[in-house]
């Protein structure tokens, strides 16, 4: 007999599936067998293993929906401006198009993807990797799901099963890394021209940066200056695949999130985008959308006033920008998401 209903559980709506037969994985197995991937993106994103398992075994229902076990989805995200396979499934609405997966490798390294390459989640990144409660507020606080206990169920899940373990154990690993790679800064600094390949590190609002040739890439200035893989795509606000060309300018550091004084304001040129004005400046190009309200799939047109430090603009002009099918930095509305989807076993 199979039995199919809806019900409502702190706050979310699930669809409970129940079939004779088939073994369903226990919260416990879940866990032990995917707590390496959610380490793994922890190292290369910073993304919280604890929070990634987590919304992993929220949003899967411990990797038994449909969506996990037929796409390989553990997430729940959408099709959106998705060009790889998919599969549909109702969910607000009928036959709603949804991603699928070759693995469950794929779908947790997309999930990082789906974080890191969206602006409205760039302040989770400023966060303590290990701090899950923040990040849990966060992503409810950027609009990652609609129901108002979802943080809650997020901390829930991750102090009843200890997951923040694995955040330690990264975090551990981590230092030691950083520890190496600091004695191999420390022996290359005795030599500049070692560190830097006989190119200058330069300052610019009290950032240290370099200036690209044309045979650079973050690959390569990642090993060269023995960065951790995420560092310096991260610091540039660019994703990890993003061309360089000559004379563009590397930060070695974060940015800052004001420009240096006597920098106030700046006009755009033709061609100038928000994100070559936070480069130039040395800003957060967030913060820049932030004190000039310019939303998301925008850019400023030419000849308006940036506002770069200071109170907040009433708004500079702005202009929408196309977006394009595989443009990963560009922002998605705000109430798409992963969806969450619970199914188990009801018995006879």
């Amino acid at each position: 007999m199979r039995f199919i209903f809806t019900v409502l559980l702190t706050g979310f709506c699930f669809l409970v599936q129940g079939q004779n037969g088939g073994k369903k994985i226990t919260r416990a197995e879940y866990i032990e067998t995917y707590k390496g991937l959610a380490m793994e993106e922890m190292k290369r994103t910073g993304i919280p293993a604890s929070i990634k398992l987590a919304q992993g075994l929220l949003e899967s229902g411990n990797g038994n929906s449909s969506l996990a076990t037929k796409a390989n989805n553990h997430f729940g995200i959408k099709c959106h401006n998705w060009n790889g396979p998919s599969v549909n499934h109702d969910d607000d609405r009928k036959n709603e198009c949804f991603r699928k997966y070759k693995s469950a490798a794929e779908s947790y390294r997309d999930h990082s993807d789906f974080l890191t390459t969206r602006s409205r989640y760039a302040s989770l990144f400023e966060l303590r990797p290990d701090d899950y409660k923040a990040w849990a507020k966060g992503l409810k606080e950027a609009g990652y799901a609609t129901s108002p206990t979802y943080s809650k169920a997020l901390v829930a899940i991750i102090e009843d099963n200890e997951l923040y373990v694995y955040d330690r154990q990264v975090m551990a690993s981590a230092k030691d890394i950083g520890r190496t790679r600091q004695k191999q800064r420390a022996r290359l600094e005795s030599d500049v021209s070692l560190l830097t390949g006989n190119r200058e590190v330069l300052f610019n609002n009290r950032v240290k940066y370099i200036v690209a040739d044309s045979n650079d890439t973050f690959s390569k200035l990642t090993e060269q200056l023995h960065f951790m893989s995420w560092q310096l795509t991260r610091y540039n606000e660019l994703p990890e695949n993003a061309p360089l060309k000559k004379g563009d300018f590397v930060y070695l550091q974060p940015k800052r999130n004001r420009a240096a004084a006597g920098h106030k304001t700046h006009i755009i040129k033709e061609g100038e985008t928000l994100h070559s004005v936070s480069q130039l400046y040395g800003v957060k190009e967030q913060k820049l959308r932030v004190r000039n309200n310019i939303p998301e799939n925008a850019e400023p047109k030419p000849g308006a006033t940036i506002l770069l430090r200071g109170k907040t603009n009433v708004g500079a002009p702005w202009v929408q920008v196309k977006q394009k099918p595989d443009e990963k930095l560009k922002e998605i509305e705000k109430a798409e998401g992963a969806e969450f989807i619970i199914e188990f076993d009801l018995g006879n």
